[in-house]
């Protein structure tokens, strides 16, 4: 759970509802299976070489989905504050919210959050903005 709180808008009950329902995280084979499984993914419909997203998925862990979303609703409640605005999911949040809307933005927070819990429980680490994550070397 010390983890899962690293993360920008996860707090306590968050960290809680997130752990337990995740189970285990190895049966997890990617980041997008994880995402899916989370309800952060939109539905896709494709047709005539054109693609459309639409609404999240309903056929997901719920709960997962509440607890990423309502991180994703503390990101937009606090991106214009002090220690937030340099912060790589307040840029998520106001690069898609002044292309989509506030709801699409807050879903596009709430998967990068689900990709990146999966990737902290994996390598068992703590969150980092991925601008401050130094490159690899060869």
């Amino acid at each position: 759970m010390q983890l899962l709180k690293t993360l920008p808008g996860i707090g306590d009950i968050l960290a809680i509802v997130i752990e337990r329902e995740v189970g285990t995280i190895s049966r997890f084979p990617g980041s997008q299976t994880f995402s899916s499984y989370s309800g952060t993914t939109p539905r896709v419909n494709s047709s005539g070489g054109k693609t459309h997203l639409g609404h999240m998925r309903t056929e997901s862990n719920q709960y997962l989905k509440w607890a990423f979303i309502e991180a994703g609703n503390v990101v937009a409640a606090h991106h214009a504050q002090p220690g937030w605005t340099q912060k790589h999911v307040s840029k998520i949040y106001l690069r898609t919210r002044n292309k989509k809307g506030h709801s699409i933005a807050v879903g596009a927070v709430a998967r990068h959050l689900a990709e990146s819990a999966l990737w902290i429980l994996t390598k068992n680490e703590h969150y980092r903005d991925p601008e401050t994550v130094p490159p690899r070397q060869g």
